[in-house]
């Protein structure tokens, strides 16, 4: 290949025999074919590197790349360097790809005038994957929540891409403004969370960003189980601790906008939700790690944020050690309903009876924040 490519597809690669094969196929079978395909072998014990290069041999426009193992952001970092093309892809190995999913991506981005420096879409979430009769399918918690972009806009006008999932992977990047603006992944080892202040560098530090409400990326999950108990008083922590270097990013870059502020909020909420779940309130590293990251968190982010409950808010007061002030419970009672219409439109009456059944579930087992807050 000669001529560089629209887009460079970046796939970090490790033991992951049992998926590569339906990711690869997937890559390689995008209708739109200006691509080139980056694989970066990190390592792998499995028969993830024949499989690469098996691909490799029948399409010209995939480079392997075996290495040792480094982690997950020395490797895309790896790939971004090498990458040639106007446009970024990150692409899970263990994932794969609805077929026009840059086609229509590079559609928008020549529709609103090109030099776009973010492009995000949703991304299809698939359930308990490890048997085909357990198998289901749910949106990702964007669809539907943003329209189609007719216009490039900045993160202040959309706070919501920074509340959940990193997902960064449903996104193409510009190549140009990634090296201007000097982005790339933090050399955390192994995984490490690394997507988390890449996240917010690019999005904050985005100057047109554009958004596809199509969902083509079909992500897999955790497995029911599969985080519980974590072995180390590291990986207890690794939530917490991504969660504050995001915020040390978000300082140095300067960011001032509430709405943006209040995102972030959200997140950290949501990864303590997603803590005490997988190791438990009584765990010392979780209380811990909770205090230290209340302590970052202004009174008036957890004040302002309408989507967190009036439980949490007082939780949060509480763990400070601060007085709870009266808290409106008519802010939290909108998000909700504004929830539940974003849920039937984007899943449907079926899921969503089906979603408060299970959300009752929940309640009666009592986990996550709200029942630290009763406990």
């Amino acid at each position: 290949m000669t001529c560089s490519p629209r887009i460079s597809v970046i796939i970090p690669i490790c033991n992951v025999e049992k998926f590569l094969d339906e990711c690869l196929d997937s890559v390689s079978g995008q209708t739109f074919r200006d691509i080139e395909i980056i694989c970066l072998n990190d390592g792998s014990k499995d028969g993830s590197s024949a499989i690469m290069h098996c691909h490799a041999d029948a399409d010209e426009r995939i480079v392997c790349i075996d290495k040792q193992n480094e982690g997950y952001g020395v490797t895309c970092n790896r790939g971004l360097d090498m990458a040639r093309g106007e446009y970024i892809a990150i692409v899970e190995p263990d994932d794969y790809l609805r077929p026009d999913m840059f086609k229509d991506m590079l559609a928008l981005v020549d529709a609103l005038g090109g030099a776009i420096d973010v492009v995000k879409t949703p991304w299809l979430e698939l359930h308990e994957w490890d048997n085909p009769s357990t198998l289901y399918t749910k949106p990702g918690g964007l669809y539907r929540a943003l329209p189609t972009s007719k216009a490039p806009f900045v993160l202040a006008d959309a706070p919501i891409l920074l509340e959940g999932h990193p997902s960064i992977w449903s996104a193409l990047y510009r190549r140009a403004f990634l090296d201007e603006q000097g982005i790339r992944f933090h050399p955390y080892p192994g995984a490490g969370w690394a997507d988390n202040p890449f996240l917010v560098q690019t999005l904050c530090r985005a100057r047109k960003i554009a958004y596809l409400d199509k969902m083509f990326y079909c992500y897999r999950t955790d497995l029911p189980g599969s985080t519980l108990h974590h072995a180390t008083e590291e990986k207890v922590a690794l939530p917490f601790v991504r969660w504050m270097d995001m915020t040390s990013e978000m300082h140095d870059m300067g960011v001032r906008d509430e709405g943006i502020w209040l995102a972030h909020t959200v997140r950290a909420f949501n990864y303590l939700d997603g803590a005490i779940i997988d190791d438990g309130w009584d765990n010392p590293v979780v209380r811990r790690m909770t205090k230290r990251m209340f302590d970052m968190i202004p009174e008036q982010h957890v004040l302002h944020c309408g989507k967190l409950s009036p439980a949490k808010k007082r939780f949060y007061f509480e763990q400070r050690g601060l007085p709870v002030p009266n808290i409106s419970p008519l802010p939290y009672a909108k998000h909700l309903a504004a929830q539940s219409v974003h849920a039937l439109r984007a899943m449907g009456v079926a899921y969503l009876v089906r979603r408060t059944a299970q959300f009752v579930g929940e309640k009666v087992k009592g986990i996550g924040v709200e029942s630290a807050a009763r406990g």
